[in-house]
């Protein structure tokens, strides 16, 4: 399983001028490597792109993106790594998305395809990472 961020199905969605070409390309190709996956919090953040439910329903089921609800050893970790960044100073005061992408990611071993690395580097380094250089 490899995992998409939510930044790269935008990416794609908007046709974004700088970098739909790279997502695509990532998405392409890690499909034809496994089957590709997003959690519960990229579907919430990548459905307000959509009218309907059923309209991104299809939209995943039309590209093969299954969506893999969280474990708890997931979110553990997820608020574990949240609580290393708040006490690394980090503002905010309720758990973000990214620690519940990075903390499934980490818990599964699955690859994550994105364009924001810094806080996945950061708080899940044992998570491989297809992001740009």
């Amino acid at each position: 399983m490899i995992f998409v961020d939510t930044n790269v199905l935008l990416d794609v969605v908007i046709d974004d001028p700088t970098w739909a070409d790279w997502s695509q390309q990532q998405l392409n190709a890690a499909a034809l490597r496994d089957r590709l996956a997003i959690n519960p919090v990229v579907y919430a953040e990548f459905s307000s792109r959509f009218a309907k439910i059923e309209d991104l329903d299809a939209m995943l089921a039309s590209v093969e993106i299954a969506v893999a609800e969280m474990t708890r050893a997931a979110l553990f970790l997820a608020g574990q790594a949240f609580k290393t960044y708040r006490r690394r100073g980090g503002p905010r005061t309720s758990v973000l998305p990214d620690f519940f992408i990075g903390a499934q990611a980490a818990v599964l071993g699955a690859p994550l395809i994105t364009r924001d690395a810094s806080r996945y580097r950061s708080y899940f380094p044992m998570v491989k990472l297809v992001a740009p250089e």
